[in-house]
This record gives C-alpha cells, sequence and structure tokens, in this order.
C-alpha cells in the first residue's frame, strides 16, 4: 500500500498536531475531564489503523487536557444509549472499543502517554495498552468498569494488566475499580516515571523525541514482538527474534551505526 501522510490530518472528535515526527493527541472536552464518545472511539481506531501506513509518523503521545487525562466513556453519550440497546448493538460497540486497543497495539508506532489527573475507564485502557506511561503525583487511575455494573474484563484488560503490575494487583483492581495512585502506579511498573504537572508534556515529547531520533523501523520491529511474544514459547520468542534481528541487519540503519562507530560518531538514524 502507498504510504500516507498524517501532518494534515483533520479529526473532528480529538485534536491533532505534529512536533517534527511525533504526533501528539488531545482529547477533547476538559470541561468533562476528556470522555470518550462513540464518535471518537471510531475516529481514534481508525486513526491508529491508518498509522500503520504513515510514512510521517514515528512515535504517538496522547496528552492531558485541562489537568486530566481521560473519564472514560461519556455517561450521557455512551453510558446512557447503551442502556436501552440490543445485544447486536451491544456486541458491536464492545467489539469497536476492542478494535481501538488492537489498532493502538498494531500501529507500528511507539505510543506514550502523559497522565495528569482523572485517567479512568475507557481512558485506563487507552494509558494501558500504550508502550510508555509518565504521570504527575496527582494522576489516579482506576479501571472502575464494576463500579457501573460490569465486569473488570474490559477491552483487554484481564489480559495486559497483570502483565503490567502482576495478577494480585491487577486482581485487585479489576474486582474493586479503586483507583490506583501515582505513587503506587509507578512502584508497580505502570509508570516509568513521575513528574510534575508543569514538566510533563516536556518530559513525554522528550521522550517521544528521543525514541523518534532512533532507528525507528527497528522500534516498529520491537513492538511487534513485544506484542506477538505474549504467546508464544521461549523456543519460538528467540527464533521470532533471530529473524527480526535478521531482517533489521539488513537496514541502512545498522550499516550507518556501524560506520559511526568506526568514526567514533553519532549515528544520524533515518528509519530505513
Amino acid at each position: 500500500m502507498t504510504p500516507v501522510s498524517m501532518k494534515d490530518l483533520k479529526p473532528e472528535h480529538f485534536s491533532w498536531e505534529m512536533d517534527g515526527r511525533v504526533a501528539i493527541i488531545n482529547l477533547l472536552r476538559p470541561e468533562r475531564k476528556n470522555p470518550l464518545t462513540f464518535e471518537s472511539y471510531a475516529e481514534l481506531r481508525d486513526t491508529f489503523r491508518q498509522m500503520v501506513y504513515a510514512d510521517d509518523v514515528d512515535v504517538v503521545v496522547f496528552k492531558s487536557n485541562g489537568g486530566n487525562f481521560c473519564s472514560g466513556g461519556d455517561v450521557h453519550d455512551i453510558i446512557g444509549p447503551l442502556v436501552n440497546m440490543d445485544m447486536k448493538q451491544l456486541l458491536a460497540f464492545t467489539r469497536m472499543t476492542g478494535d481501538l486497543v488492537k489498532a493502538m497495539l498494531y500501529c507500528g508506532k511507539p505510543i506514550i502517554s502523559a497522565i495528569d489527573g482523572v485517567c479512568v475507564g475507557a481512558g485506563a485502557i487507552i494509558a494501558m495498552c500504550s508502550d510508555l506511561r509518565l504521570a504527575t503525583p496527582e494522576a489516579k487511575t482506576a479501571f472502575l468498569f464494576t463500579r457501573v455494573g460490569l465486569a473488570g474484563c474490559d477491552m483487554g484488560a484481564c489480559a495486559m494488566l497483570p502483565r503490567i503490575i502482576g495478577q494480585g494487583r491487577a486482581a485487585e483492581l479489576l474486582y474493586t475499580g479503586r483507583s490506583m495512585s501515582a505513587e503506587e502506579g509507578a512502584n508497580w511498573g505502570f509508570f516509568n516515571a513521575l513528574h510534575s504537572a508543569d514538566e510533563l508534556e516536556t518530559a513525554a515529547i522528550k521522550m517521544a523525541q528521543r525514541i523518534a531520533s532512533g532507528p525507528t523501523f527497528a522500534h516498529g520491529i520491537t513492538k511487534t514482538q513485544l506484542n506477538q511474544e505474549w504467546n508464544m514459547s521461549l523456543d519460538q520468542a528467540i527464533e521470532a527474534e533471530a529473524q527480526a534481528q535478521a531482517i533489521c541487519m539488513q537496514t541502512q540503519d545498522f550499516e550507518r551505526a556501524y560506520n559511526a562507530f568506526v568514526k567514533k560518531e553519532k549515528p544520524v538514524f533515518e528509519g530505513d
């Protein structure tokens, strides 16, 4: 498929900007703590599906907006209508939300979530399925599905969260729906680092730019292997990584790194 450009993307239900080769997403309506709607779910899903073919995006940053990350599905725009749907309609919705997670996992680009304040429900899922998570000490993350009468197994939470913070900790959060404090999240490995609110965005973009300056084709391979090796035996994983690394050894970036090392210079990667 022909590569696509994302620089001129004009979404209706979230904000989008480019900082070099870093794409920055802001969820909208900070007065409601940036909730998701049917439309924003679908538009985010379609954007990440398209990103697989984007040749001008290397890293994605989900920012907080107005002191909060995301309050999950909008009570009036999503929760209310769901009560009146039949099973076929409900399954179409839950599959769509799962498709957003799959699109993020398989977009081929590292994703960084910068989390301040409220990060709950589907917002916590977006953070969970990001590759890296930075937060402020004020961040409160909750997988609160049981608090609205639903199971904790939403959008892949029962598969992914235990792998990040451990089975027992994940079970507690998914059964109780309680908030995980920023300190807990950092100690448990959910957050990679904590930053003050006025430093969070800068830290996230700095990390994104550092990743974007690296061998981005190889980063895509790393993301693929991190996801696919969940379902592999150790022997299968070792073989898959052997094949993946052999592919990366054919790239120009690998040769650039060697030539720079010989010259005692810092390599400049170009992603090919």
